[in-house]
């Protein structure tokens, strides 16, 4: 589904990726581990998109992405690619609801599709009952969840995470790890994930080691 060749990176004089080769299957539930410093959020920063590689080329479907123009490559990320990260980065002014909305909107979805849309996935994780509270209002574990709601909404083919249980305890953690799994069953979603958890990093399909820019 996914394919990265020779994806190199820099930051000034500081060589961050190092010729980079990774293919990932549709259905797949990937971790990627490493030391800090590795290059592993970078690495899922230009395989989301989010940012754009120094050389080497992205593939999805066949696809080469690196051929698009900055319009055609947002448009392409909102309706193909979910995001999840550590701190869920949801918009404190609004409830859970519309934070899940977001994506849709942006989307050009009409504002009756995306709440409903919404509304289906907040129900499918639970949160019926927390739609019209805002995020000071939920836990540590619903606001992930809202998260991964948020990230689900446009029904994108690949999940990317980043160390998105790093900020649980070890029951919502528990519960996230199993939601992943859950969620590739229902939909057939593919996810790749940065993390440290050791726990999650021995339960997904197949573990990605990195090491001073490099996959081992």
């Amino acid at each position: 589904m996914i394919e990265c060749k020779q994806i190199t990176k820099s930051f000034g004089l500081l060589k961050v990726l190092k010729g980079i080769d990774l293919t990932v299957n549709r259905g797949e539930i990937v971790s990627i581990v490493g030391p800090s410093g590795a290059g592993k959020t970078t690495l899922l920063q230009i395989m989301g998109t989010l940012d754009k590689p120094d050389c080497g080329e992205i593939y999805y479907d066949g696809f080469n992405i690196n051929s698009l123009k900055d319009k055609d490559l947002a448009h392409f990320r909102n309706k193909n690619i979910g995001f999840v990260f550590q701190f869920h980065q949801l918009l404190p002014e609004f409830t859970a609801l519309e934070n899940v909305m977001i994506p849709a909107l942006i989307g050009n979805f009409r504002q009756s599709e995306a709440k409903k849309s919404a509304g289906e996935i907040l129900d499918f994780l639970g949160l019926k009952d927390r739609m019209e509270h805002k995020p000071a209002e939920l836990s540590g574990g619903e606001k992930q969840r809202v998260a991964v709601a948020r990230a689900l909404v446009n029904k994108p083919s690949v999940i990317f995470a980043d160390e998105p249980s790093g900020s649980l305890d070890t029951q919502n953690k528990n519960e996230l790890h199993q939601l992943f799994f859950d969620l590739r069953r229902e939909f057939n979603q593919t996810f790749v994930i940065v993390t440290h958890d050791t726990q999650l990093a021995g339960i997904t399909d197949r573990t990605v080691k990195m090491q001073d820019g490099t996959i081992q």
